[in-house]
């Protein structure tokens, strides 16, 4: 204690103000918590978690659930969440979730409910009634990325509108044989984010009169998948579209990469659009709708600790749709006069 005593007395603060500034246990000011910090820094004093646990019942741990560790989405968002909890003094625990429902049920029902964490982000899983409130019940806060998920705040994109705007970016270019390829409609994510992304763009080409049956090609949400698809799609003059949407930018680098093996000129014989603001869209020039995946990590976490701060407060059953941004470049130009 004689240590805290001397942190309290470099940082110009009361011993319980930097009790509270190191636990994490009540209010203490941003600027005071920082001078606490640096002076116990400069002693070289620590707090046991042990046994700030034991005092304020908090882990100051949040558990994280996600589909993917592998893919850029779902890797930008995890950056975003953990650099807002180690500015706000928390650890991350990842759980990732697969198909398996076994597996699934074992995660919430055993190791987000016996296991240390003071709350919960679910990274596009869409947490059932039972879950929430199995969680809720237990006092541990929940925050949903990728939807709308009852009875607890969560954030997403709009999805359908952001396909429809970059749909509407082809049509206003002129063309008029355009084509979607995106996830496959029958193995959907959480949240039916392939449907969405085809339900926008079938409601901007209907808008505009134009579209077919034949307007749909099925891709993995990959740069492999998006060269597969590119190159059935293209492959026949006869058939082949002057513009495409793809349903993210990785496919959208498929695509490119496909078009110039088959020899066919982006943006003069085809304009491609996606979805992300991957960073190789900007190096390779593909236009697309910016989501910003790692502020919508640091967005929740914003959530998440209001929750923790406010804990006799009932959760705020709140969806945030986040804006996306059209960044034009060079795949997308003026459709060839027929």
């Amino acid at each position: 204690m004689s240590i805290l005593a001397d942190v309290a007395r470099i940082a110009g603060v009361s011993k319980s103000t930097a009790s509270r500034a190191l636990s994490g246990r009540g209010y203490v000011s941003i600027d005071t918590r920082r001078k606490v910090e640096a002076a116990a820094s400069e002693l070289g004093y620590v707090v046991s978690s042990t046994a700030a646990s034991l005092v304020t019942g908090r882990t100051r741990n949040v558990g994280v659930v996600i589909p993917y560790i592998n893919r850029w989405y779902f890797a930008e968002v995890l950056e975003g969440i953990e650099s807002a909890l180690i500015r706000a003094g928390y650890d991350l625990t990842l759980y990732r979730l697969s198909t398996d429902r076994d597996l699934r049920r074992r995660v919430f029902d055993y190791f987000l409910v016996r296991k240390r964490v003071d709350a919960v982000i679910a990274v596009t899983i869409a947490l059932s009634p039972h879950e929430v409130e199995m969680l809720q019940a237990l006092g541990k806060p929940l925050v949903a990325i990728g939807g709308r998920v009852a009875g607890i705040p969560s954030l997403s994109i709009d999805d359908v509108e952001t396909s429809r705007l970059a749909t509407e970016h082809l049509i206003s270019l002129g063309h008029e044989r355009i084509i979607h390829v995106g996830g496959d409609q029958d193995e959907q994510m959480d949240f039916r984010v392939h449907s969405q992304r085809y339900s926008g763009f079938r409601r901007a080409m209907e808008e505009a009169g134009l579209g077919d049956e034949d307007d749909f090609r099925e891709a993995e949400f990959s740069i492999s998948g998006g060269y597969a698809a590119g190159l059935a799609v293209l492959g026949d003059p006869r058939t082949r579209p002057t513009a495409i949407f793809a349903g993210c930018d990785e496919i959208a680098v498929g695509i490119m990469m496909a078009a110039r093996q088959l020899g066919i000129g982006v943006p003069h014989d085809l304009s491609i659009i996606g979805i992300d603001d991957h960073p190789l869209a900007e190096t390779l020039g593909i236009t697309t709708l910016a989501q910003r995946p790692g502020a919508q990590g640091g967005r929740a976490v914003e959530l998440l600790l209001e929750q923790i701060d406010h804990h006799d407060a009932p959760a705020p059953d709140e969806h945030l749709l986040l804006p996306t941004g059209l960044t034009v470049r060079s795949s997308t130009g003026p459709a060839r006069p027929a």
